[in-house]
């Protein structure tokens, strides 16, 4: 589970870069901005298609809560 603070952190830049591209200007420093999971804040191994970590991935893909994804069987 990710820290609080650091999901507090990142909301904050995401804030910052939302109000930059609105004004029409850029963010002094760009390279802070990650991804994070949507479900559970985890910055690494993160499938950007979907927008979650491979944790939370496989969990709901094996409960079939994303479409499209099942069990592989051969």
């Amino acid at each position: 589970m990710a820290k609080t603070s650091l999901i507090v952190k990142q909301a904050r830049l995401e804030n910052k870069r939302l109000t930059a591209l609105a004004n029409g200007t850029k963010m002094k420093n760009i390279c802070k901005h990650y991804n994070r999971c949507k479900l559970c804040g985890r910055t690494r191994s993160f499938i950007r298609d979907f927008g979650v970590c491979r944790v939370c991935f496989r969990v709901h893909a094996r409960q079939g809560q994303i479409l499209g994804m099942r069990k592989a069987a051969w």
